[in-house]
């Protein structure tokens, strides 16, 4: 499978009668803060709460009958798989999910509203594979990894074809990074469309495995991560995704968990939406002075909305 904008294109049109076409925000106030022209993508607004849908959606009309016959199976913490269950759903097929016990209780009752079938398991990534492989055996449900998928990752890359449709001009585009698809998706449509474009994947420094790949030239595994970003607790980037990510995307950086929550807050406060830690990276990113935007036109992916409301992290002590 060649991955390029064709690709991505084509699974535009595949997805465009399942998704939202998301706003794009700007704030005066944040303007002026930074000294620059910053727009938000506000995934947080997608179908099912973020933009795994757009990956998901992909994925599911993707497959022949023969493939979607027993359903699907994935293992997510949560917006995946609240994703893919809504796509199987749209599609008339079963969806099976194996979620790590500790996985928010938003993202548990997202996924049980859209008639996802749980499997709960220990909270490491070795649990969560074997539990999938395990389901997929038992039922003949089709995997589709919540990342390491071409599929997966060209719909994701269908937010950039809008995001450059509505602002053609951007000089950088800051994306969260955990397992990779949605950046790799991101910097092959920004650099098809717009070749002098920067485009910086963001992820917590509990969680860099990208950031560590990269810099060694060949994928790093880590434990995993302890980050309040729950949506980027992966523990290595996708094989298939790699290659992609050395090749377009120009820097990985780092942030601090305080940087996210602070993030997280002055976003609520500025654009009034609501948006979970994992998408707060990209913006963190501009506070924490880790990439300088001065005077440039700024794209932020804001993944995803599925938070706990009644434990906002900066009600805590």
């Amino acid at each position: 499978m060649s991955f390029d904008l064709a690709l991505i294109r084509a699974a535009h049109q595949r997805i465009r009668p399942f998704i939202k076409r998301t706003p794009v925000l700007t704030s005066e106030a944040l303007d002026e803060l930074w000294g620059t022209r910053l727009f938000f993508k506000c995934e947080n607004l997608q179908a099912a709460g973020a933009f795994k849908s757009r990956g998901a959606c992909n994925a599911v009309f993707s497959l022949t009958d023969a493939e979607a016959a027993n359903g699907v199976v994935t293992h997510s913490s949560g917006n995946h798989a609240a994703a893919l269950a809504r796509a199987a759903q749209l599609r008339g097929i079963t969806a099976h999910i194996v979620m790590p016990a500790n996985a928010p209780q938003s993202k548990i009752q997202n996924v049980g509203h859209y008639g996802g079938w749980i499997t709960f398991c220990e909270a490491n990534l070795a649990a969560r594979e074997t539990a999938c492989a395990r389901v997929a055996a038992q039922t003949g449900a089709t995997i589709v990894h919540p990342f390491d998928d071409l599929r997966v990752a060209a719909g994701q890359g269908t937010a950039t074809i809008e995001f450059l449709e509505d602002e053609p001009a951007l000089d950088f585009i800051l994306c969260p990074v955990g397992g990779g698809g949605l950046l790799c998706g991101t910097a092959v449509v920004a650099k098809a469309r717009r070749p002098g474009i920067k485009v910086i994947g963001v992820e917590p420094a509990l969680a860099d495995d990208v950031a560590q790949s990269l810099r060694a030239g060949k994928r790093i595994s880590i434990p995993t991560p302890a980050t309040i970003a729950d949506g980027l607790r992966t523990n290595c980037t996708g094989e298939k995704n790699f290659p992609i990510i050395q090749q377009y995307v120009d820097e990985v950086v780092t942030v601090s968990e305080e940087g996210i929550v602070a993030a997280m807050r002055e976003l609520w406060e500025k654009l009034r939406i609501v948006i979970e830690p994992s998408a707060a990276v990209a913006y963190a990113a501009i506070r924490e002075g880790k990439v300088n935007v001065a005077g440039r036109r700024t794209g932020i992916i804001l993944t995803g909305g599925n938070v706990d409301l009644t434990t906002l992290p900066w009600m805590n002590p």
